[in-house]
């Protein structure tokens, strides 16, 4: 890793009433925004075909959701279950998608997931065995076969400690606690961004050939998550601006299973890995309630479902005291719960004062992952921008209208490979021209820098962001009608006007406050088109629970909605068919249908 700057740096200035701005210049070939799994694949495929490659980390290296999918990474190596194959894993992940899924996605996705595996082994990667010494497997929600590879409860942990350390092995410079404000254009292409750190205020202008999108998730529009403070949806938002059409975004998933209590930790997740392992989910009365919902897979079942489930279980007066409801793994024991679940123990013994090998957890649905995303080309992970790529959460397609538990991690590694590939390949396409005209940088930075400078009295980005997620958690929570979306859309669109006026005091060393600033205009955008999205999908499919509209849509079911930025400036929106899926596929479920 370069931490000296790859290409050398150079400095810059932009004339800002009547004062001169400096900024730092950087260029990459292929310049990496977010660096959790999905992100650091993608810089290692393109640091290691040659191209100098710059990743951008909001937090520090590290520190990224990718450590929260504890259970495990879904790939049909078909060691515990070997007749497990990536025609079922495919099958899986459509039915769970309730075929709004990009099926070349699903299908690539299914395929590779088990070369990503052992090739995540041979870097380093160390992952619990059988007995016989393969890498083990374990249950989980919704497939068909034992098909987590695992490592315990901390599958994430170990995945982006070993890209982490693959990363830092090759040429990329990174860039950390830096937040990217806005993606530049020339001739219709991505060509770069503007940057600025969180330790110093100061801004960097990154010039760069490719820019791959890698920034995870959105969760922190919700009250109630288990995304931290990251998941604020800049790269969807910086994506859409610069003109990509986004698909799906109604669809929001919420884990089954996140902690209620204490208060200060509500929403934190508990892994599918418990109920993987046998965790049994009970009411206040002691009912084993999953048969009501789902009689074949019962607390295995598809986590919308068991999400569903739980809700209605707490909402019909049968909740715990903190208003969840009971997941019990006591049958494991101390011992099988430390070796198969040691970060759930030590979560709930730390933080909730609860032994889970004596008693059982409180849990609720907590708002966890975003199926919608930037649409891209399963090959390449292409936007419909020119040069600008997405991999990862911030990219969808792959998941359809749930995704399965599992499936993110092997996600990450899937198409963070295919997104640097895709780069790589555009970058060598041709030549370049990167240079922006400098009026549109001091256009930026002025906008950034606008809360800071201009006063002390106006509104407060935190109270913003409060108000904000109230009304997703109020309108656009697990449950939805229409009566309910468009009062939370009047809500948001009241405080869309409102970000004008945002001010904050202080300077710009390491001010949370300007940075929240930031976030909260991402947050107010996504919250726009989640809400606008979900009207429009009238029906029940998987994480669209529409109580006004209480079934699935035939016709619903064969198009996706795609978001674009009109020519207004404002969220336009398009029903979109589906292709088709070809026989090779199709007749996957035709020749099931037969036995």
């Amino acid at each position: 890793m370069d931490t000296n700057g790859h290409n050398g740096s150079n400095g810059a200035s932009a004339q800002r009433n009547g004062s001169s701005e400096k900024y730092e210049v950087q260029e990459h070939d292929v310049l990496v925004i977010g660096a959790g799994g999905a992100g650091l694949r993608a810089a290692v495929e393109a640091s290691e075909a040659g191209l100098s490659v710059g990743v951008v980390s909001k937090s520090l290296l590290g520190k990224a959701h990718t450590v929260m999918a504890e259970g495990g990474m879904a790939a049909a190596v078909g060691n515990v279950d070997p007749e497990d194959s990536w025609k079922t894993h495919f099958m899986d992940t459509m039915k769970s998608g309730k075929f709004i899924n990009n099926w070349r996605m699903a299908e690539l996705h299914a395929k590779e997931s088990p070369d990503r595996v052992y090739e995540l082994e041979q870097w380093g990667a160390l992952f619990q065995r059988t007995p016989e010494g393969k890498i083990s497997q374990r249950p989980f929600g919704a497939h068909t076969y034992r098909r987590l590879c695992h490592v315990g409860d901390r599958t994430g942990l170990e995945l982006i400690r070993t890209m982490q350390e693959k990363t830092l092995a090759t040429d990329a410079k990174v860039y950390m606690e830096t937040t990217v404000t806005r993606l530049f254009k020339k001739d219709g292409k991505v060509v770069g961004a503007l940057a600025y750190t969180r330790e110093s205020g100061k801004f960097i202008y990154i010039k760069a050939k490719a820019v791959v999108m890698a920034t995870g998730g959105w969760g922190r529009i919700f009250e109630v998550t288990s995304n931290s403070w990251e998941g604020t949806g800049d790269g969807v938002v910086l994506s859409y601006d610069a003109g990509a059409d986004l698909v799906d975004m109604e669809m929001m998933q919420f884990h089954p299973t996140g902690m209620v209590w204490p208060p200060g930790v509500a929403g934190l997740l508990v892994t599918e890995g418990v109920r993987g392992e046998g965790g049994i989910l009970k009411n206040s009365k002691g009912e084993r309630y999953m048969a009501r919902y789902d009689e074949q897979r019962m607390e295995l079942s598809s986590r919308d479902v068991v999400a569903r489930a739980n809700y209605t279980e707490v909402q019909e007066g049968r909740g715990s005291p903190h208003g969840g409801v009971y997941l019990d793994i006591t049958h494991l024991g101390y011992d099988g719960i430390m070796k198969k679940l040691p970060t759930m123990h030590e979560q709930f013994l730390k933080l909730a004062d609860i032994d889970i090998s004596k008693e059982p957890m409180e849990v609720f649905p907590t708002v966890h992952y975003t199926m919608g995303g930037v649409k891209v080309e399963p090959e390449n992970c292409a936007s419909t921008v020119p040069g600008l790529f997405a991999a990862g959460e911030v990219a969808g397609g792959l998941h359809g209208a749930n995704r399965l538990g599992g499936n993110s991690l092997s996600d990450l590694l899937v198409f963070g490979r295919r997104a640097g590939i895709g780069a790589i390949e555009y970058v060598n396409e041709g030549s370049h021209s990167l240079e922006v005209e400098g009026s549109e940088i001091e256009r930026e930075i002025e906008r950034v820098l606008k809360p800071i400078e201009t006063g002390e009295t106006g509104e407060s980005p935190y109270l913003i962001q409060q108000e904000l997620q109230k009304a997703m958690m109020d309108h656009a929570n697990i449950m939805r009608t229409e009566e309910d979306l468009k009062e939370g859309l009047g809500k948001i669109l009241a405080l869309k006007d409102r970000l004008e006026n945002i001010r904050v005091q202080g300077s710009r060393l390491f001010n949370p406050g300007w940075h929240a600033a930031q976030d909260v205009r991402y947050l107010v955008q996504i919250s726009e088109i989640i809400l606008r999205t979900a009207l429009e999908r009238r029906e029940c499919r998987g994480a669209q629970w529409r109580l006004d509209h209480p079934d699935m849509d035939e016709e619903l079911g064969h198009v996706n909605f795609i978001v674009s930025k009109d020519g207004q400036g404002e969220v336009g929106i398009e029903s979109r068919e589906i292709a088709p899926m070809p026989e090779h596929l199709s007749g996957l479920f035709k020749e099931e249908a037969k036995v």
